[in-house]
């Protein structure tokens, strides 16, 4: 801004006081808003592997079933829970990820306790576990590290479907399956729901 008219003064003039605060406040807005998505995509980073397991137990829970249904290992009306009617095979409520027994099918009740790569019983009860090398980079020795997943619940809820008439569908239900877990050094409880159709015929 040009100023004239007095003797001795210059013709430039800086920022007044009040430019500058204005200039700091919005610099400080920006800079918080970088800060925030920083912060976000480190803590998205550190709970990456936790997430990557909740839908790999969700995927594997839901391909046991398909397989079992594609095999006819299981006859269609015992894809239900077991307290429905007429009872089906699967555990209701969330149960901790254990390794499926002689039927082949995960969340029944003849699931078994898992396994290291060693043969060893898993820690927790049998909890599904995963066995990552040690310090010789070698798994199924005495250095491995075993790494247990009882912060994780799996559910397995099966729902039948009604037609527009509201009749029972006798050849088709929704399974859903639902991942429960925390984060260590992150708090609370997050979920990963997976849900599919699946009927008697494939």
């Amino acid at each position: 801004m040009k100023r004239s008219g007095f003797p001795g003064q210059s013709d430039e003039s800086g920022f007044s006081l009040l430019e500058v605060m204005i200039s700091m406040g919005i610099l400080t807005i920006g800079l918080l808003a970088v800060l925030a998505t920083l912060g976000f995509a480190i803590s998205a980073t550190q709970t990456s592997q936790e997430d990557i397991i909740a839908r790999q137990l969700a995927s594997e829970a839901m391909e046991t079933i398909f397989t079992a249904r594609n095999t006819s290992q299981i006859p269609f009306s015992s894809i239900a829970n077991t307290t429905a009617i007429p009872p089906g095979i699967f555990l209701p409520g969330a149960n901790a990820p254990k390794c499926p027994g002689p039927d082949g099918i995960l969340d029944t009740i003849d699931d078994v306790n898992c396994l290291t790569a060693s043969g060893a019983v898993c820690p927790n009860g049998g909890v599904e576990c995963l066995t990552e090398p040690g310090p010789d980079g070698i798994i199924g020795t005495a250095d491995d590290t075993i790494l247990s997943l009882n912060n994780y619940t799996r559910t397995i809820a099966i729902t039948p479907l009604n037609d527009a008439n509201g009749n029972a569908i006798p050849t088709l239900v929704q399974v859903t399956i639902t991942i429960s877990y925390t984060v260590p050094n992150h708090g609370g409880v997050k979920t990963y729901v997976l849900d599919e159709y699946i009927s008697a015929y494939h």
